[in-house]
Order: structure tokens, then sequence, then C-alpha cells
């Protein structure tokens, strides 16, 4: 089973807007709506995509919340937002009234560093009930761009060992060197994508990152609409990892994190 962590997409309304105050310098491989996604994967040989929900506002937590919702309703797995401009309380209710079990943290986006005391407030709430997937890396200005980085993410995984937890570009988004020095062998979830393409960072470097860190805590992601599912799971199999470590990778790690989270398919290939 193939499965992309790592997707955006919006109610087909606000999908062009929403798409284009994000990352211009990189190339759209797709619109950003559900019907776009759909395409994608299914051109792909993805099995499943994950929609990832983020409100750079408080106020919309719970409009985006009801929107991931929807997704999983039309056989996507959705993972919801929090904003700590709401209190946990707040935060954890309205992912309960969505049905929401897992979230997206975007610290380029939401305006906050990942080491906050009120993020820590947050982890603590979820444990191991609420799963996370996180930037972490640049990707925005200066300032953006040290929100959320390795050493963070280093600490936060020893202060909650409970949190079940997946970083998005390998741990750090052209921060590398400093994820490689702080994350590898950590028990932490590391996520393959690399906009606009995992084909631009050299193979033995991935190899090696994969060696070091384990295969069987890889997940794969693409990033859609910012690259080419297709194009990122050949990225993944050209690497020469063994046919078990390659079928982790795609999809079985995720499925090992999620327990029983996995609704039906969001498309079958033939």
């Amino acid at each position: 089973m193939v499965i992309d962590v790592h997707c955006h997409a919006w109610p087909d309304r606000i999908a062009e807007r929403a798409m284009s105050g994000r990352n211009p310098e990189l190339p759209r491989q797709g619109d950003g709506t559900l019907g776009g996604l759909r395409s994608a994967i299914a051109a792909g040989g993805v099995d499943q995509a994950v929609v990832l929900g983020i409100a750079d506002d408080p106020r919309h937590v719970d409009g985006v919340n009801r929107f991931v919702s929807s997704c999983k309703a039309q056989g996507f797995l959705g993972f919801g937002t929090v904003h700590p401009g709401l209190s946990v309380e707040e935060n954890l209710a309205s992912l309960h009234r969505n049905d929401v079990r897992g979230v997206k943290l975007h610290t380029l986006y939401q305006g906050f560093a990942l080491n906050e005391p009120r993020m820590y407030e947050l982890y603590e709430a979820f444990g191991s009930d609420i799963a996370v997937i996180m930037h972490v890396g640049s990707g925005g200005d200066a300032a953006a761009n040290q929100r959320g980085t390795p050493a963070m993410v280093r600490d936060i995984v020893r202060t909650f060992p409970e949190l079940r937890l997946v970083c998005c570009h390998f741990g750090g988004y052209h921060q590398l060197d400093d994820a490689e020095a702080e994350l590898l062998g950590l028990d932490v979830y590391l996520e393959t994508s690399w906009p606009p393409a995992l084909a631009t960072l050299a193979p033995s470097r991935v190899r090696d990152i994969i060696s070091k860190h384990g295969s069987d805590r890889i997940v794969f992601g693409s990033d859609w609409p910012m690259a080419d599912p297709a194009a990122e799971i050949a990225a993944i199999r050209a690497l020469g990892l063994s046919d078990d470590a390659v079928e982790d990778v795609l999809g079985r790690n995720f499925l090992r994190l999620l327990g029983h989270d996995v609704p039906s398919t969001a498309t079958t290939r033939e």
C-alpha cells in the first residue's frame, strides 16, 4: 500500500487564493483541490493520501478541522490543525468535535516556534493520542526559518517520548546538516518530501540518511501540489533500497504509526 502522507488541499472556492500565498517560487503540480489531488494520486499509483489542514489564524481552526473531516468522509486520511492562539482545551475540543486524530504544525505560516511554552502544553495534552506531522526547517524569511529547527525537535522528542511525531523534509528543509546531526537515530519519523523534487538531493545522501536513521522510521510524502507524487515515488524506488525497505517507506511505516486510524483508500489502482 502506497500512502502519501504530505498533501495539501483546500475547498474548491478558495484553493487558488490559498495557493497563491504559499511558496510562490515553487512550480505547482496541481490546483490544490480534492479533485486535483485524487487525479494526482491515481496517476502516481498512490493508494491513500493524507490531507493536511493548516489554520494560519486561531479563528479558522474549527473551519479547517471541519474541512479535514469532510475529506475523511470522501475517503482521504485527514490531519487537522491547532493554534496556540487558542487554549489547549479549545484546540482539543475542535479535534474531538470533528473526529480528527492527527494535526499538522507549520511554523512558517502559523507564526509560532516549536519550542514555545504554549506549544509544549499542547504536546503534553496530545500524549500518544494525537499524532503530529510538523514542518521542520526553512522556506520563509530568516526569522521564520528559525521557528522550527532540528534542535527544537530533538528537545521535543526527548521531553515527550510518547508523542507520535513525523518531521517533514527529513527533519530539516534546507537545514539538512543540522537534521543529520540532531535527529538521526532518535525515536521520530522522518518524511521524504523535498520540493520541488526529492531528485534534487544526492541519492547517496538520501540512502545514507535512511541507513543511519532506520528504514522503519521513514515515511513517504510528496508535498503535493508543490511536487508530483509519481516522480517522488520513482525517486524512492531508484535509491536501491531493499524491497522490504521500499514497502516500509512507501506505506507500511505510516500504517504502523497510526495503528487502526486508516480509513478505506481514496483510490484503487488497476
